[in-house]
């Protein structure tokens, strides 16, 4: 072990003369008073759950409390909401220092970074400099709320953790920041249909590609450049999941991506794929077959087209997750299409490996309550034992019902 100081980080203490976040910066999509308001509700739910700190993982939950953006999430980083700081604090690996300054709003005064000598590192963690800071600011005695199914916080992390702040207490919290994000703004909505047109020529690109001969990793090598540019009006980012594109027998599972094969005559192809705005998702799934399609997978696609529908038409606010998909069954399982999984899931914000937001499921037993402003990915994936058929629709809860993020033929595509 080295005999460096364990506590050593960039940025022990401000600068008196910090600028001011410059213009030039990287743009951040909200308002300042956006993202006052998203810290206000979060501490107001930590006072109802009995709260005094919280620790954010999830890189969208700490995109959405302070802009952070960056693909730095391969190393533990975090956002924390103290109730007796006026403002978050951001703790990340000290190279991405310069990204917090760029794209958070967050003081320079709550910024830390730790030092590369705690990355990968067999005795010393970088929850050990959090823990650290969390000293420093007189938050290791609190009640601490932990988002602890989250992919980026890990049980080594979580020991450290308990080791270092042994006068603390602590809780999961894990989907608090997400609930609130569950209900979206009208800016949120608008990034979401931005990103609903550049899906709708996403899928026109991808259809456009999906011909005999043409090679499966060439057709996608098109879907990024679709998905990246966008429109002449806004570009696009990237995706939370790559596309998935199962093929052939392929198309009996969903998450399948592609290979270097060409596309076959006589096969059908899967094209489960997103755009995205400032990491705000618009997700769709069509299915096309090459030649003639058997008439079974006719018959299920016409079948999940109108279940499709019948579920659009049971959103409605204070209808519950669970009544969309009986609607949906209502229609399905009478002619004899059956699905044990859900039907969807609520989503918008997000970063990988998932563009879901890991609250809401359409699925039986899920009562939560439809408001206006929730945003889904309704998509019934039918999966058999050499064949398969997805068509979804994102969607937007309105007063009176729904809209679509981004209207599409739905329907099986014959590529004859």
């Amino acid at each position: 072990m080295t005999s460096e100081p364990l506590y050593q980080h960039e940025n022990p203490v401000a600068p008196v003369n910090t600028p001011p976040r410059h213009a030039e910066a990287w743009p951040l999509p909200f308002s300042p008073q956006e993202y006052a308001g998203r810290i206000s509700r979060t501490k107001a739910l930590m006072k109802a759950q009995g709260m005094e700190v919280l620790l954010v993982f999830d890189p969208a939950n700490m995109n959405y409390l302070t802009g952070y953006d960056g693909w730095s999430f391969y190393v533990p980083q975090l956002v924390v909401v103290a109730l007796a700081e006026p403002e978050p604090i951001w703790i990340g690996r000290g190279i991405d220092l310069n990204g917090a300054r760029e794209t958070t709003y967050v003081d320079e005064s709550n910024l830390y970074s730790y030092s590369d000598r705690y990355v990968h590192h067999d005795h010393r963690h970088p929850m050990d400099f959090v823990a650290h800071i969390l000293r420093e600011r007189e938050l290791d005695h609190a009640r601490i709320g932990l988002d602890m199914d989250s992919y980026y916080f890990s049980a080594r992390g979580y020991e450290v953790l308990r080791r270092q702040l042994a006068h603390a207490s602590f809780t999961d919290v894990t989907r608090l920041v997400s609930s609130l994000r569950s209900i979206k703004s009208p800016q949120e909505l608008e990034y979401m249909r931005q990103a609903g047109k550049i899906m709708q020529r996403v899928m026109e690109v991808a259809l456009g590609h999906i011909e005999p001969g043409i090679r499966q990793c060439d057709a996608v090598g098109e879907i990024y450049r679709a998905q990246m540019r966008g429109t002449k009006e806004f570009g696009g980012d990237y995706p939370a999941i790559a596309p998935m594109l199962p093929t052939g027998r392929g198309t009996s599972t969903p998450h399948l991506t592609w290979n270097d094969k060409p596309f076959v005559q006589g096969e059908a192809s899967i094209l489960e794929l997103a755009a995205a705005r400032y990491h705000y998702h618009c997700p769709m799934a069509r299915t096309a077959f090459m030649g003639t399609p058997p008439e079974r997978l006719v018959e299920a696609a016409e079948i999940v087209a109108e279940g499709v529908q019948a579920g659009l038409e049971a959103v409605r606010p204070g209808a519950t997750c669970e009544s969309i998909e009986a609607a949906w069954r209502s229609v399905t399982v009478p002619r004899g299409i059956v699905k044990e999984s859900r039907i969807g899931y609520s989503m918008g914000l997000n970063y990988p490996p998932d563009w879901g937001e890991h609250t809401m499921s359409l699925r039986p037993g899920d009562r939560s309550v439809l408001e206006p402003g929730m945003t889904f990915h309704l998509i019934p994936g039918i999966w058999m034992d050499d064949w398969g058929v997805e068509i979804s629709e994102s969607f937007v809860v309105t007063d009176d019902g729904y809209e679509l993020l981004a209207p599409f033929p739905r329907k099986l595509f014959i590529k004859p």
